[in-house]
């Protein structure tokens, strides 16, 4: 991932440009439609340089107990799980990676890409992390102190662990936006499904899928000059105030629609990542987002944050198999992207994260497992300082970290800190953090140090 870890976003655009150029290509390539750069790209607020976030999302709560396993500890790790007759991991088939103070820890089998950005540094374990208003103890747990409402439910918890608190109503990647002004329409985009994660006070999300350039039917005949007609016309259609606030905002979201289109249309020309991707979903999305960064981070100073997702991790049964091939996918897909990154001079500009609603028990229920709480996250870009940060359950049931008597571990970490630590490196101030973050004002730390300056 190279070694230069505050490389400005025109040092690396530079860099892109002496590639091209050794390759024979002097231009970009990119006409922007009339008007584009005046009406889309806007100024934001003290920016100088260009920066993303890419939210990668394991729909079902991933079995994060299998990410990462501390080999130090692996005899209880092993035993909470039910051997290798049950869900663990066996020993000789995991991925070592060195921990903090030369202690030992193991990959599942199937991150194998994952292991040289990790041994490079560039690669960040987050361990258990999940859901809280403001830390908590197992005796406050159960004398009703203060733990998010709806517990082990997927549809509550994937919208705490995207809005960043049960009593918000925005996504915390929209309120990010918020901060910067940044409402041009290729600052907050998913190339999933619809997510309330991105959508702040004044930013609202669009939707690419891979592939996509939206182009309004119709507007392409002979001569050029009736289709410019016919497209002006649409243009004022659109602007058109009639009073009815209803059919104005549904015409300010067609003339956004339109304007997008023009945008995807006029990056036609850039030159496509040199490095191949997985063609599975979350590789085409993940390969979109390359697409849409060249778009947007050549236009010069800006925000972006992005949300793709992974699904089928909601393995009560025949997880064992299930399980590696999700993995096996996300690590082939992460590491395309890190290295496309690369590719495009941006590494140091780019973070990747996952995020999903929960974890799940470390105690099988035959062959699977069922829904619990604290996980494990991955953290990959040019900017990360790599390593392990928090640290893993102690595999003891029923224990002081088990709500249950299953392995449904209460997060040592909460994801407003996460998410604190990554708006502190895209360029908030602590004040502003409050305001992103409010339940960040309960937690010690508002850092995890998991990023670079």
């Amino acid at each position: 991932m190279g070694h230069s870890h505050d490389v400005p976003a025109r040092r690396n655009f530079l860099k892109l440009s002496a590639r091209l150029a050794a390759l024979g290509i002097t231009s970009l390539g990119v006409k922007p439609a009339a008007g584009f750069f005046a009406s889309e790209v806007q100024a934001q607020r003290g920016v100088s340089d260009y920066k993303a976030l890419v939210c990668v999302y394991m729909f079902g709560g991933n079995d994060s107990n299998n990410l990462i396993v501390p080999a130090d500890n692996y005899a209880a790790y092993s035993a909470a799980r039910g051997g290798t007759g049950g869900v663990a991991l066996a020993a000789n088939t995991l991925l070592p990676i060195p921990g903090p103070g030369g202690a030992a820890y193991g990959l599942h089998p199937s991150l194998a890409e994952m292991v040289p950005i990790y041994n490079a540094g560039y690669l960040a374990f987050v361990l258990n992390m999940g859901a809280l208003i403001r830390p908590l103890t197992k005796a406050q747990y159960r004398a009703g102190g203060q733990a998010p409402p709806n517990l082990f439910s997927h549809s509550d918890q994937t919208t705490q662990a995207q809005t960043g608190s049960p009593t918000q109503h925005t996504g915390w990647g929209g309120r990010l936006l918020d901060l910067f002004g940044a409402t041009d329409s290729l600052s907050a985009v998913s190339v999933s499904s619809p997510a309330i994660f991105l959508d702040g006070t004044d930013v609202r999300s669009n939707v690419i899928p891979p592939g996509a350039n939206l182009g309004l039917n119709g507007m392409s005949f002979w001569p050029p000059a009736a289709a410019d007609a016919r497209r002006q016309a649409v243009n004022a259609m659109v602007l058109m105030d009639g009073g009815n606030p209803i059919r104005e905002a549904a015409n300010r979201m067609f003339a956004d629609g339109l304007q997008l289109a023009d945008t995807l249309q006029a990056s036609g020309g850039l030159p496509p990542t040199t490095w191949p991707f997985p063609t599975t979903s979350i590789g085409n999305q993940l390969r979109e987002v390359a697409r849409l960064i060249r778009v947007r981070s050549q236009m010069g100073p800006g925000r972006q944050v992005f949300f793709c997702s992974i699904g089928g991790f909601d393995t009560h049964s025949s997880q064992m198999g299930t399980h590696a091939n999700l993995l096996r996918d996300l690590s082939q897909s992460l590491s395309a992207f890190a290295y496309a990154t690369l590719d495009l001079g941006l590494a140091g500009n780019i973070t990747t994260f996952t995020q999903s609603e929960f974890s799940r028990t470390t105690q099988t229920n035959g062959t699977g497992t069922d829904h619990a709480w604290g996980g494990h996250h991955m953290v990959i870009g040019g900017a990360v300082q790599g390593g392990l940060y928090g640290s893993t359950p102690d595999f003891i049931l029923g224990g002081d970290m088990d709500t249950s008597n299953r392995g449904a571990w209460i997060p040592t970490i909460g994801s407003v800190q996460f998410g604190a630590t990554l708006g502190r490196w895209f360029g908030a101030t602590p004040t502003e953090l409050v305001w992103a973050f409010p339940d960040l004002v309960n937690f010690p730390a508002a850092d995890l140090g998991f990023m670079r300056a």
